[in-house]
């Protein structure tokens, strides 16, 4: 059994259409989807492909799906930056009722048996959060209390956008990286799991993906194609940036 982790699509259609291919190619078995398909500039178009996968699946929440679905009751989290909520607003205008149900019924984590791994625990961030930060570099000691009595051998998280392969205690834990908004290389992040773990970069036609994406009425489409697409932060960038908000 094979097993595909895309995580962090953040609506980025053409990178998700490049990583299916390769799925697709890789014979998997199962795709997971590991939250945060959205925000991003092409949400119900993601989606709809999503529905429309010809492979068995499952989906789990991200804190942008959350968020999402919960501007779509109305209910804006005070946590929200401000800079964050016109996006949010732009998202959950562009899904349809079917897409909001979809959406709200999806787990927190997802556990497969996968041959050569063992038990898997598929959550956003960490088992207990989806929004806690932690890298390559964050200190175990800090990592153990979000750990402690998962009884699985693997864990797989997203959410800082960075791929790593690393232990917490007697925990292989690894991090797909984002399809849509990766950082370092440019182009689409993914693992391929069973019996062992790969982690994938997938190239395709960005100066093309960003064109499609600054057609879109998304309200930072220019921004999203020439920093998340063309020209993503690098990861030591991004260990900086996050060094200051992850876990203490």
């Amino acid at each position: 059994m094979r097993v595909a982790a895309l995580y962090d699509i953040h609506g980025n259609l053409p990178a998700l259409e490049a990583v299916l291919a390769e799925v697709r190619r890789a014979d998997a078995d199962l795709v997971v989807i590991g939250g945060d398909v959205l925000p991003g500039p092409m949400p119900r178009e993601t989606l709809d492909a999503l529905l429309d996968l010809d492979i068995p699946s499952g989906f789990i929440l991200g804190n942008g799906e959350i968020a999402v679905l919960a501007e779509r009751k109305g209910a804006e989290g005070a946590a929200v930056p401000e800079s964050a909520r016109e996006i949010l607003r732009w998202t959950a205008r562009q899904l349809l009722p079917a897409h909001e149900m979809w959406l709200a019924g999806w787990p927190a984590t997802l556990r497969v048996e996968i041959p050569g791994l063992g038990e898997t625990l598929f959550c956003h961030a960490t088992p207990r959060s989806d929004t806690e930060i932690f890298t390559r570099l964050t200190p175990e000691d800090r990592l153990a209390p979000a750990f402690a009595g998962v009884d699985a051998t693997l864990v797989v998280c997203g959410h800082t956008h960075m791929q790593f392969d690393r232990t917490v205690g007697t925990i292989r834990v690894v991090n797909a990286g984002s399809v849509g908004m990766p950082f370092g290389r440019p182009g689409a992040d993914w693992l391929l799991l069973g019996p062992g773990v790969e982690l994938r970069h997938t190239t395709y036609d960005l100066p093309r993906a960003a064109g499609r994406i600054r057609a879109t009425s998304y309200p930072e489409a220019r921004e999203f194609a020439d920093r998340d697409i063309l020209s993503p932060r690098s990861e030591s960038e991004a260990l900086e940036l996050f060094a200051k908000a992850e876990m203490r």
